[in-house]
């Protein structure tokens, strides 16, 4: 067994990493599903989107061949819904409310006509929006992901200059660096962030992490507020004998190589075990068969009905050939000269309701070894606990603590997206920055008619 990297031809990659849900081949394909939409009345799709986009108003623009109108719907909600229609886990949101679930027919193709819409708009660099004249408010976002992003752009419209700072070489975040390359290229990911700063008054730093070359503070002294949209990428830690060993690498680094660097360049073993069943896993796990592994294991400490991963991702993972082991435990990383050389596991029952709400795995005294030469971790991502702590602000498990309307402890400094919550859909990253953008114009209001009347009480002293 060994972990090496160019498996496969320059053909076989392209196949294997080939978009995973195809366009609308043709106009005529895209109208016959949009007039299948029954335009309800206070539709249950448009009330499980985060965003609150009007699916049926959208659909119905495409009926009539208003692309640009379609576009706009889409877009004047959620910014990067042409990323959304291609990532979002839409069965268990707009299309799993489509009342033709209950009829017993297919749902509504929404995200694929979402993507038909944006997709044009993306293309054709569609102006859909008009920023409006800058008023000469300034405001720091920390974060060219989703939320970021999405706050950018709203306060962009409304005339506030923004400067975003961004870790990273490119803006995207999550969608550029966090998920399968088979669902959003990066040649995608380029063009939609491109558009979204297409509307002029975003400037976007790149290669800046705060805390390494900026500091709150500083930010304070010279932004009229700050936006924090950092993130989480944290590895979640297995705590077990062997974690340090050549082989075991977490999911979140697995496929921000496989982003960054090319699918030859990236090397993956014969023997893959993958460690959890949310949707980050399920993405390691196929592209690590799709890079050319032999065998993929992904083990699950609970059962399929406790999965964090939705039903049509499990699908995809079985079609690569994963296999997958239900209540199961890595107890061990077994070595050979320093080397991954297989996972011993425990098997698991469920216990009591935990405080997820879920059945808690209880250890048995069954075992089983299983051979591998590679482990990825996929248990989830911490938050950047250190960071919130040295900036004076206040966490809750090392997740930032804000109101419910994304105000944090300091005065003119807001926070939304997965620093908040802990990590979320894209989608809900959008929202999060929609929200914040709204609570930093109010702000931003307030603070000028307080300097009006701190200047007028001033005159008449």
């Amino acid at each position: 067994m060994s972990i090496q990297s160019n498996r496969l031809s320059a053909e076989q990659y392209a196949q294997n990493f080939s978009d995973l849900h195809p366009a609308f081949e043709t106009a005529d394909a895209a109208l016959v599903e949009a007039n299948r939409c029954l335009f309800c009345y206070d539709a249950p799709c448009m009330k499980s989107c985060p965003t609150n986009i009007d699916v049926p108003k959208f659909i119905r623009q495409i009926t009539t061949e208003n692309l640009k109108g379609s576009a706009h719907t889409i877009l004047v909600s959620n910014i990067m819904g042409a990323g959304c229609s291609k990532v979002c886990p839409v069965e268990k949101l707009c299309e799993g409310a489509c009342v033709f679930n209950f009829m017993e027919e297919e749902p509504i193709a929404i995200a694929k006509l979402q993507r038909y819409s944006t997709e044009k708009a993306l293309q054709h660099k569609w102006k859909l929006f008009t920023r409006k004249e800058s008023f000469g408010k300034k405001v720091a976002i920390i974060g060219a992901g989703p939320a970021g992003l999405s706050c950018a752009h709203m306060l962009s419209r409304e005339g506030v200059d923004v400067t975003i700072y961004e870790r990273e070489n490119e803006g995207g975040g999550l969608m550029t660096y966090g998920i399968a390359a088979y669902k959003v290229t990066p040649q995608f990911c380029k063009d939609e962030v491109d558009y979204i700063l297409s509307i002029g008054g975003i400037n976007i730093k790149y290669e800046q992490e705060l805390g390494r070359n900026i500091e709150l503070s500083e930010l304070q002294n010279n932004y009229d507020a700050v936006y924090l949209a950092f993130g989480v990428g944290l590895a979640r830690q297995l705590q077990i004998p062997g974690e340090d060993l050549t082989g075991v690498v977490d999911a979140i680094n697995f496929i921000y190589e496989i982003r960054n660097k090319g699918y030859s360049n990236v090397a993956v073993g014969n023997k893959v075990a993958v460690i959890g069943m949310g949707m980050t896993a399920i993405d390691a796990a196929t592209q690590a068969k799709r890079l050319g592994a032999e065998e993929v294991t992904i083990l699950y400490r609970r059962t399929q009905d406790e999965m964090p991963s939705t039903e049509v991702e499990l699908k995809i993972a079985k079609l690569d050939g994963c296999k997958i082991v239900w209540l199961a435990a890595p107890k061990e990383i077994l070595h050979g000269a320093g080397k991954v050389a297989g996972l011993k596991v425990s098997l698991m029952k469920l216990g009591e309701t935990d405080a997820s709400g879920r059945r808690s795995p209880v250890e048995t005294e069954e075992e089983f070894i299983l051979e591998a030469d590679m482990v990825i971790k996929a248990t989830g991502q911490m938050p950047f606990e250190e960071l919130v702590n040295n900036n004076d602000l206040i966490n809750k498990n090392g997740k930032l603590s804000v109101s419910d309307k994304g105000i944090t402890n300091i005065t003119g400094v807001f926070a939304g997206g997965d620093c908040v919550n802990g990590g979320k859909e894209v989608v809900d990253a959008v929202q999060a920055g929609k929200d914040g953008a709204a609570e930093i114009l109010k702000y931003l209001v307030a603070t000028d008619a307080r300097m009006g009347t701190d200047k007028k009480s001033g005159a008449e002293l």
